[in-house]
């Protein structure tokens, strides 16, 4: 009886400790030499229509970078609200990695935080989840964009610029 009672005392404790590590696990970031910023997480979705696939039915991945690119400029508009900057450029695709294939009738769930910022570069993680009626979230990709900061000269043309705001 003893020998159970430590190992239900001790599933207990390896429990309370697993749920403890994983919380620390989930706010570590994703880079290590990175801090995760306090920055709100901003979403927006699509759906696959026969137009975004291949000829398996598969989501074209240049279709899948795309929308990535317009959830980051989401969450950098949001960002630069209140700053000398008129808007951010696409800088770098710095990583992306595709895990799952998207179907047409699949419905593709965006998630993009800031997770750091220099002068005037803003770096954004993009996951992509898929949802399906069977399955209502499967990380699909992964990515890492740069932005940068520019302002609209006279002329039309941009120059980059300091958003001075640090996050």
């Amino acid at each position: 009886m003893l020998f159970r009672e430590n190992n239900f005392f001790r599933g207990f404790f390896d429990g309370a400790f697993l749920y403890f590590f994983s919380i620390k696990i989930f706010q570590l970031p994703k880079y290590e030499s990175e801090l995760i910023m306090n920055s709100p997480v901003i979403k927006y979705s699509q759906i696959v229509m026969p137009q975004d696939a291949n000829v398996l039915g598969t989501l074209f991945g240049g279709q899948m970078v795309s929308w990535m690119d317009i959830a980051a400029a989401k969450a950098v508009h949001r960002f630069l609200k209140g700053t000398p900057a008129d808007a951010a450029l696409t800088r770098a695709i710095d990583a992306i990695e595709f895990k799952e294939t998207v179907h047409v009738g699949n419905w593709v769930n965006f998630e993009a935080q800031i997770v750091s910022t220099g002068k005037s570069s803003i770096n954004i993680q993009i996951d992509a989840y898929k949802e399906t009626k069977n399955v209502e979230r499967l990380l699909a990709c992964t990515a890492r964009f740069t932005f940068v900061s520019v302002k609209k000269l006279q002329d039309g043309s941009y120059e980059k610029i300091a958003h001075d705001k640090n996050h």
